[in-house]
């Protein structure tokens, strides 16, 4: 799926301190923990509890933090949708795993077992 040079450009410039709020909002209202958050965004992109309290505090931009980050090999095994789009057909790398991040965050949310979310089988 395309998405527009307009909507790409503004998921490079948002800020991780500015969408992880959200992220833990939406994790804790279903009864997950701040924890599981983290292990899941470990999961994706590498980075461990002080990784993550630095990049949160210098506010970097989902660009910087994803160049950062030491993506898994299986990532590419998220898929389904997420914001009305398909992850896997989604062609601009960085907003893909972007939207990786989010259906991992979704699916934590949706109460789904962590061996399951991080693609263990």
């Amino acid at each position: 799926m395309n998405t527009t040079d307009k909507h790409n450009a503004q998921m490079a410039k948002m800020t991780f301190a500015a969408v992880y709020p959200h992220y833990l909002t939406k994790v804790e209202k279903k009864g997950r923990t701040k924890e599981e958050l983290h292990q899941v965004i470990g999961w994706l992109t590498g980075f461990d509890e002080n990784k993550l309290h630095e990049l949160i505090e210098t506010k970097v931009s989902f660009e910087i933090f994803f160049q950062q980050a030491d993506l898994n090999p299986n990532a590419h095994l998220i898929t389904g949708l997420i914001c009305g789009y398909r992850v896997e057909e989604i062609e601009n790398p960085l907003t893909q795993k972007v939207r990786y991040l989010d259906k991992l965050v979704d699916e934590l949310a949706k109460g789904r077992k962590m061996e399951k979310i991080l693609r263990m089988g």
